[in-house]
């Protein structure tokens, strides 16, 4: 896969939501028809689209009957130790810049397929889940 795309209504705090725990490296604003950021990390790129007129996204989390793309995934198990510990640390850095940061689901461990990880869902700047993954070992 080459990107995933998000549409957002503000741009700069995506980017800023996107920059606290160093999922994007710098990226250049460009314009189509709208400001758009292409940047990578993670394991992937984002791009950014700031819509002129923004509505509410579905709730893809609490909603089970939605169906479409649920969520974006980022692995860190080599980047964190823990993602608690992470999660402090984002909350600390969230707190200072005066920003809400939205806990969907509290670090917990989950077994997918033989491996055990540590996952969690944090809400984007738009309210849209993503979810951040550890791996622990083999079950």
């Amino acid at each position: 896969m080459h990107h995933a795309s998000i549409r957002t209504a503000d741009i700069h705090r995506a980017i800023a939501f996107l920059r606290a725990p160093r999922l994007y490296r710098a990226g250049t604003l460009y314009r189509r028809h709208y400001p758009s950021l292409l940047a990578g990390r993670a394991g992937g790129r984002i791009e950014l689209m700031q819509v002129p007129q923004p509505r509410p996204a579905a709730d893809a989390f609490a909603d089970e009957h939605y169906t479409g793309y649920y969520h974006l995934s980022f692995d860190l198990t080599d980047r964190v130790a823990s993602l608690s510990e992470w999660l402090s640390q984002l909350q600390h850095q969230f707190d200072q810049a005066s920003q809400p940061l939205i806990v969907l689901l509290s670090p917990q461990q989950q077994m997918i397929g033989a491996t055990v990880y540590e996952v969690m869902f944090l809400a984007d700047a738009d309210g849209l889940p993503l979810e951040f993954l550890r791996e622990m070992g083999h079950g």
